[in-house]
């Protein structure tokens, strides 16, 4: 006969185990995504004609963001913190002052006809731009939008969007939309 060698006792082992499992999970924190949320517009009709859409210059500022993360809204330089309300003042244009865009009148369904801005804001950031710049002029240039549709929503159906049901929040939509268009990154210091 030979000789018996010793087992190790694991019976403990899952419990450690275990016990690691949890204390990692509960002292582990998790970075938050940051990103944009956005729905994207509807595929287009495969029948439709392509349509030659130009943009009348008043209808459009460019919002530029550099690879120092300065801000140039149109000619002017500015803080991000001003941006809201820079970009409200030219998609509402209240004055109807003749350099910032033109309105039209629009036919929408379930509510009639509405003076609607054909205003675009075009987005454009190089490639050295921070995320965190990029996301904090997004951001403001949503609440921009928002802030214009609660305050449409409130003189038309007297609550807030975010309250409103699906049918009058799409009728906000069409009266203010959110034209926001991204060129590209460039890299404007001729590095490749």
């Amino acid at each position: 006969m030979g000789k018996k060698t010793p087992e190790l006792n694991t019976s403990s082992t899952a419990d450690m185990a275990f016990l690691l499992l949890c204390f990692f999970l509960m002292t582990t924190t998790m970075d938050q995504d940051l990103g944009l949320q956005r729905r994207l517009p509807p595929m287009p009709d495969k029948n439709q004609k392509a349509q030659d859409q130009k943009v009348n210059r008043r209808n459009i500022v460019i919002v530029k963001i550099n690879s120092a993360d300065r801000l140039l809204a149109g000619t002017e330089p500015m803080h991000v913190s001003q941006l809201k309300d820079k970009m409200k003042e030219f998609l509402d244009n209240p004055a109807n002052d003749p350099n910032l865009p033109e309105k039209e009148e629009v036919d929408i369904e379930g509510f009639g006809k509405v003076m609607v801005s054909k205003g675009v804001i075009s987005l454009q950031n190089d490639r050295g731009t921070s995320y965190e710049a990029y996301i904090a002029v997004q951001n403001e240039l949503v609440k921009a939008v928002n802030e214009l549709r609660d305050a449409w929503s409130m003189a038309n159906f007297g609550a807030p969007y975010m309250s409103l049901d699906e049918e009058k929040q799409e009728i906000v939509r069409k009266a203010v939309p959110q034209n926001i268009s991204e060129a590209e990154p460039k890299d404007v210091s001729g590095r490749r």
